[in-house]
């Protein structure tokens, strides 16, 4: 059976490693490569850090590719430390000194143009961290959105409950023009996992337990990069998220790539147009569900809106387990 090909556009934080894994063992997927973006931490470190992800499962040949380091307009207010200051927890020695020699020397958008455009309409894009490689992507070719299979976006939310500002999801607050951007020149079709619908779709601590305890590779360099981490703090998490969802285990980025993955993940969508808004100091760089239509707007995406939890535990396991090559 053909695989499913696909280039991965991170900020490579601990959700963003849980993705990439999910990838690596999904048997039907090649991913063609990873591209780099600032977000949970700063480009350099992200770069790093697939690496390290790679590395795990000894999958080195994949290449990597280093973009945008701050948003399109504007100073970064680089950057989250959610999950540490170097994305992975903190607790990794394994300073890869020699990433530089290994990172591809063509940008991220290049690379990202030139291989879909080798590849018209077979190519899927996942989006897991701010949009700003895909914004300049469309900026230099007009024509790169159409030449796409498909594009899968963590990120938005569909309430206007922010968790970086009072209103906006983290990835479109990091650069809310690229956003906008992208929800309106890209006209392929969409999928967005937005905050609230990874949230919502909780899965036990119980089963994290049993997720990272698994004795692999994979599972071991999971175990340690959450160990000290708040967000992966079953305490913290509840006194954060009790006001809109039900505590629990929740890896944002893998709910995308599970979506790309296997599409039956995904129980309930919503299809309507959206909008970023990009004035104002509370609403910026929110998500709007326009479902009347009231802006007319001809391009619809599908907003995920519930998970078959059994089949994405399923996922997440299996990228775990997986041995360490393939």
């Amino acid at each position: 059976m053909t695989k499913k090909l696909v280039i991965i556009d991170t900020d490579c934080g601990i959700d963003d490693a849980q993705a990439i894994l999910m990838a690596l063992a999904a048997p039907d997927l090649e991913i063609l490569a990873v591209t780099c973006v600032f977000g949970n931490t700063g480009v350099e470190n992200v770069c790093q850090n697939v690496f390290r992800v790679l590395s795990v499962c000894e999958r080195r040949g994949i290449p990597v590719f280093r973009g945008s380091s701050g948003p399109l307009v504007g100073i970064s207010s680089l950057v989250s430390d959610h999950f540490g200051k170097d994305g992975l927890g903190d607790v990794l020695e394994d300073k890869d000194l020699l990433w530089e020699e290994k990172i591809q020397q063509e940008h991220a958008v290049n690379a990202m143009i030139r291989l879909v455009s080798e590849k018209q309409k077979q190519v899927s894009l996942v989006a897991l961290g701010p949009l700003t490689n895909l914004a300049l992507a469309v900026k230099l070719d007009p024509s790169f959105p159409e030449k796409l299979k498909d594009l899968y976006i963590m990120g938005g939310n569909m309430e206007g409950k922010g968790n970086l500002t009072l209103c906006a999801e983290f990835n479109f607050a990091m650069d809310p023009e690229s956003a906008h951007i992208v929800l309106e020149e890209f006209l392929c079709p969409t999928y967005i996992a937005s905050w609230e619908y990874s949230c919502r779709n909780a899965l036990t601590w119980e089963f994290f337990e049993e997720l990272i305890n698994q004795d692999t590779p994979a599972a071991r360099f999971m175990k340690k990069i959450t160990s000290k981490c708040w967000a992966y703090s079953k305490e913290a998490m509840r006194t954060k998220r009790d006001v809109y969802f039900r505590p629990g285990f929740v890896s944002y980025d893998a709910y995308a790539m599970a979506a790309c993955i296997d599409s039956s993940v995904v129980t309930e969508s919503i299809e309507c147009p959206v909008h970023v808004e990009m004035q104002g100091s509370i609403a910026r760089g929110m998500m709007v569900l326009n479902r009347t239509n009231k802006l007319q707007k001809s391009h619809v995406v599908s907003v995920l809106a519930k998970c078959d939890t059994v089949k994405f535990g399923q996922l997440l396991m299996e990228s775990l387990r997986q041995p360490c090559s393939k």
